[in-house]
């Protein structure tokens, strides 16, 4: 039976009450900033999805690992299991997706797994699309909701969203958006945790440093790869 229904359940209760959590910061961007309901079809990574969904069945992980869902980050990212040696690591990253697809295919990517940590990033695409950080919020804490629920023993370990240079123009969105995750981990109790990958990937001029990144200045190279390695290994212990 699906759990399309929890999903929706559990955002449609942090969106009612992310605007009380948040006070007047939280408030929708006027005009240019569409709501999440505006966003690309979920629908659009469904051969993926069926893809992991294939491997998994192929190749079932054993429960209590660590999970890595998100968009092109952690699809790309190669040396995943060779960086935390030790770690029955399953990775699920997913085409360019967003926060909000994570949610959605969480019931089929996340859940059968059982793991005992998620790893999730996300975000970095819903603010290139006009996602408000208080909409983005509201779905790192419906992925919470969801997870808390069905995985009681289960923690959810949220990356902040990194600066580059191909989205540089958006830094000062992305600060606001961390800022509102970081605050809301910390009242959680450890139920969820905010790791921070945005501030060791500035250089000294406080901009993004150029060496860890691609041409196209959004994906990673390895030594960007070697900085979430390092911040993310005593979390993982």
């Amino acid at each position: 039976m699906s759990r399309d229904p929890i999903v929706r359940a559990a955002r449609r209760l942090v969106l009612a009450s992310v605007i009380v959590a948040c006070g007047p910061r939280a408030e929708p961007e006027p005009a240019a900033a569409p709501a999440p309901a505006a966003l690309p079809d979920p629908g659009r990574f469904e051969a993926e999805i069926q893809q992991l969904e294939a491997e998994a069945r192929a190749h079932p992980p054993a429960p209590g690992g660590v999970l890595f869902v998100g968009s092109s980050s952690i699809r790309l990212w190669p040396t995943l299991a060779a960086d935390f040696p030790g770690v029955p690591v399953v990775q699920r990253g997913f085409g360019g997706s967003t926060m909000r697809d994570v949610v959605h295919f969480a019931p089929r990517l996340v859940l059968p797994a059982r793991p005992r940590l998620v790893v999730v990033y996300a975000g970095d695409n819903d603010l290139a699309e006009g996602v408000t950080p208080a909409q983005l919020l509201a779905e790192v804490q419906a992925l919470a909701t969801l997870v808390r629920r069905e995985l009681p023993d289960t923690r959810l370990l949220v990356l902040s969203v990194k600066p580059s240079p191909a989205r540089w123009a958006l830094v000062e969105k992305q600060r606001e958006a961390n800022r509102l995750v970081r605050d809301y981990a910390q009242g959680t109790g450890g139920a969820v945790r905010y790791v921070d990958v945005f501030t060791p990937m500035l250089g000294p001029d406080g901009r993004p440093r150029p060496e860890l990144f691609v041409e196209d200045g959004l994906h990673m190279t390895a030594a960007g790869y070697a900085i979430w390695r390092d911040v993310l290994a005593p979390e993982l212990r």
